[in-house]
């Protein structure tokens, strides 16, 4: 495989930092802003906020997973590089974009242990943009790439769960 095929290409306006983990550390950060400054109500009280550092724990190990099965493949992890291979297996055989949902659940995770109400509206609004920005035009470059093997594989697994 030549060197140039793994090089990032950029969406053209969007500087080569806006990359998903960014926008889950603004996520992370929004959330704790909004819990500090218009918390609203406590809704989740001790232990059970505990819970939400669990939950995180199992975000992360979901993100280990898929990340490591696309090291085995031997194919591109970042967002705008060219895939070599089609990854079908492990937590992709529930979801299309395990790295995504495991950055879903860390946020889950965090409000939760949070305990406010306000930390919840972030996530939504973390999936939404993570769909428009990257997901859509990864599965339209799947879909180049690999043709009716990803639409296959895009038909019997849904996007997020």
């Amino acid at each position: 495989m030549a060197s140039n095929e793994h090089e990032m290409t950029q969406i053209p306006g969007s500087p080569r930092l806006l990359i998903p983990p960014m926008y889950f550390l603004v996520a992370l950060l929004l959330m704790a802003f909004l819990h500090y400054v218009v918390p609203l109500a406590r809704i989740i009280q001790e232990p059970y906020r505990y819970a939400g550092g669990v939950i995180m724990a199992l975000g992360l190990a979901l993100i280990a997973w898929a990340a490591l099965l696309f090291r085995r493949a031997g194919t591109a992890i970042h967002p705008f590089e060219t895939s070599s291979a089609l990854v079908t297996r492990g937590p992709y055989r529930f979801t299309r974009n395990p790295m995504y949902l495991g950055m879903a659940g860390v946020l889950l995770g965090a409000a939760i242990l949070i305990g406010s109400i306000t930390p919840f509206i972030v996530i939504p609004a973390f999936m939404a943009i993570i769909t428009e920005r990257f997901i859509l035009g990864e599965e339209a470059r799947l879909e180049a790439a690999f043709g009716a093997p990803y639409l296959e594989f895009k038909s019997r697994v849904r996007r997020w769960l």
